[in-house]
């Protein structure tokens, strides 16, 4: 309810429809922009396909295997998740369940109640021991402090783990074949991916010491189930305790029954703190994309926080600008798009800027395309996207210049920002003019010859067009010439054919921004 609350606050309409089978969401999931989620609901192509106003999925938790990621970038949708509103539910999960599977107490409980009374259950002690973090983010560093304060060592592979990001936590950095020959326990804590998968299949158990217990609070599928078994029922693997599955909902499992496993319906996130927390995260970080552009804990975009997004804007609108003039000056094949930043631009996060105007570039040629989808739209058409940096200044306090080469030329446009917010052409080219662009733009390249702006002039007058600010820049005296004109009308086919008719021009172009 408070969720719903924030998204109401924020004035985004919000409805609430739980239960829904895929037929259903199919049918209504068109009237809306955003669409919020936990584990149970799929977003898959298909549902992207009805989805022709959505513009963000939100998803209630940290894992989005049930986002089909690729589908929602390439239909311009930003997916979003919550990686810490239930960091210390699923870290405190996992340390319950390693002392499950230390101590028997699942077995001892269904014993106790049956009467038995056996006190031949031998555990083994945490202390001393040590554990192995397969994956040290956020979650995995929570467990490392929790399982420091049971007098464990700890040691982690993660290859994105940093030694000063190591030595901060208190853990050993080590290789995986390390910590599968070291570990008395092992925890998983990473995505799922392509390069995750089956990280603990029967050629890494192998490896394992024996006796080794094993939790998985992450994700089913970074552990070969059918492996496990084996390890567990050959002795092996002392116990393993898994709260996630391959399939899930797990209503059948070759690990049910096993003794020695433990298993738990995905209760990871399970706390009362937990829901409550990403479910207001969710519409926050929703609410405020929707509604002021920041983006928040994207899979699939830049973030940009508040602070960045009032920092950015006039970057944005500027990349936008340039990008539309490039693309629609663009008459042939993209090869490559090089985009340098210079002075204080290029101490800004600059991927945002970047995806904007690819996006403006590409828009001329590709319909729907937006800054989500506009950096996959370039990688299919075999586009090559750069970034330079360059925090020193030149002529500008800040530049952005971007370069597109074509299978016929290659075309530079610079600009920057005027008074903090105004942002304004400063190069075509190589040729220096300042220039606003406004909503309707005629753009000639001609030979610097006297009487030729008397000429465009009368022209655009004859055909009752208003010049509303006319800019000029050239290489030397007689030689290459532009003119950047503003006009207060739209500019047509007619016009621009009678403007290519004055002697020396080379290039007319209507440009609408």
């Amino acid at each position: 309810p408070r969720a719903v609350e924030i998204f109401k606050e924020s004035g985004v309409d919000v409805d609430v429809k739980v239960g829904l089978t895929p037929e259903e969401l199919h049918a209504i999931i068109g009237e809306y922009d955003g669409l919020a989620i936990r584990s149970a609901t799929k977003v898959t192509a298909e549902t992207l396909k009805h989805a022709k106003k959505l513009k963000v999925v939100g998803r209630a938790g940290i894992g989005v295997d049930n986002v089909d990621i690729k589908a929602a970038s390439a239909n311009g949708v930003v997916v979003m998740n919550t990686p810490f509103g239930n960091s210390v539910t699923t870290a405190e999960h996992a340390i319950a369940l390693l002392f499950s599977i230390a101590r028997n107490i699942p077995a001892a409980n269904t014993s106790t109640h049956a009467g038995k009374w056996d006190k031949n259950m031998m555990g083994v002690e945490v202390t001393g021991k040590t554990l192995g973090l397969i994956g040290a983010g956020n979650i995995g560093s929570i467990v490392a402090d929790r399982a420091q304060g049971l007098k464990m060592k700890v040691i982690a592979y993660d290859p994105f783990l940093t030694k000063e990001k190591a030595d901060s936590i208190n853990v050993e950095k080590v290789e995986l074949d390390d910590l599968l020959a070291r570990a008395d326990f092992i925890t998983l804590h990473t995505p799922l991916n392509d390069a995750t998968r089956g990280i603990l299949g029967a050629e890494a158990l192998a490896k394992t010491k024996k006796g080794v217990r094993i939790v998985n609070c992450a994700r089913g599928g970074l552990i070969d189930e059918a492996a496990l078994k084996a390890a567990v029922e050959s002795g092996h693997v002392a116990a393993a305790a898994l709260d996630v599955f391959e399939v899930e909902p797990a209503k059948e499992n070759i690990l049910f029954g096993v003794p020695n496993i433990v298993a738990t319906p995905h209760l990871g996130a399970s706390t009362n703190e937990a829901q409550e927390n990403v479910a207001l995260q969710v519409a926050e970080q929703m609410s405020d994309y929707l509604v002021n552009g920041t983006v928040t804990n994207a899979l699939n975009i830049p973030s940009v926080s508040a602070e960045d997004a009032a920092r950015l804007k006039p970057y944005i609108e500027l990349a936008r600008l340039l990008g539309s003039f490039t693309g629609q000056m663009t008459e042939s094949g993209i090869k490559s798009v090089k985009i340098d930043f210079e002075g204080a631009a290029a101490k800004l996060n600059t991927k945002p800027i970047t995806a904007v105007a690819i996006q403006g570039i590409l828009a001329p040629l590709v319909d729907s395309v937006n800054m989500v989808n506009a950096p996959l739209i370039a990688a299919e058409r075999n586009i090559s996207i750069t970034e330079t940096k360059n925090e020193k200044t030149g002529d500008y306090q800040t530049l952005v210049r971007i370069t597109v080469e074509t299978d016929r030329r290659t075309r530079t446009i610079a600009g920057t920002i005027f008074g903090g917010s105004h942002p304004r052409i400063v190069e075509v080219n190589g040729i220096a003019l300042e220039a606003s662009l406004g909503h309707h733009v005629l753009f000639v390249n001609n030979d610097d010859k006297p009487g030729f702006i008397g000429k465009l002039g009368t022209v655009l007058g004859k055909n009752g067009i208003n010049i509303a600010t006319f800019h000029l820049g050239r290489k030397t005296a007689g030689d290459e010439a532009i003119a950047l004109v503003e006009v207060d009308q739209p500019i047509s086919g007619d016009v621009v054919k009678q403007i290519c008719d004055i002697e020396g021009v080379k290039q007319v172009k209507s440009l609408n921004f």
